[in-house]
């Protein structure tokens, strides 16, 4: 297996130049080298970083642009990034990748938002909604408690201090 020591992508042994760079392409002789896996940026970045952490594989990241694009406000670093393996655990991370969803295998299907076969299981919504329906009636009561409390908080103390001005008076 070869790749580009540039840009770290892996290629076919009967490449000679890199599709993304076109510079000369290495032969792997170490399995430590990093190589490629994927770009992400945000948090499919840190949600890849850690899948391929609890499943014991290194990782690194490296800035896919020379500018470093940083949100300064909240210091959330939203620059796109690569993420490189080690060859040995390459195709450990790749599959760990599509488990999750971050890789898109050739031949697979995604489901698109709004296109998914209706199940018989009741979704969250409806079920928090059941949940819910017995305690309109409670809310109703302990809002009215929580109005007369106040009033009679604010007429006592009124009463209070309209007592103790009587007695100095």
């Amino acid at each position: 297996m070869k790749y580009c020591n540039s840009c770290r992508k892996l290629h076919n042994d009967n490449e000679e130049t890199c599709k993304e760079c076109k510079k000369p392409l290495n032969v792997i002789e170490d399995n430590n080298t990093p190589v490629f896996l994927i770009s992400a940026e945000g948090f499919e970045k840190d949600r890849i970083i850690a899948a391929l952490s609890d499943a014991g594989i290194p990782s690194d990241t490296k800035r896919r642009k020379k500018d470093n694009s940083a949100n300064t406000v909240t210091g959330v670093d939203m620059s796109d990034l690569n993420i490189l393996v080690p060859y040995q655990a390459y195709k450990k991370a790749y599959d760990i990748c599509v488990g999750i969803g971050a890789i898109k295998e050739e031949g697979e299907e995604i489901i698109e938002d709004g296109v998914y076969e209706p199940s018989n299981e009741k979704s969250l919504d409806k079920q928090f909604e059941e949940l819910n329906d017995g305690s309109k009636v409670g809310r109703i009561v302990l809002a009215l408690m929580l109005l007369i409390l106040i009033g009679l908080a604010v007429f006592g103390t009124d009463a209070i201090t309209g007592f103790i001005k009587n007695l100095f008076i």
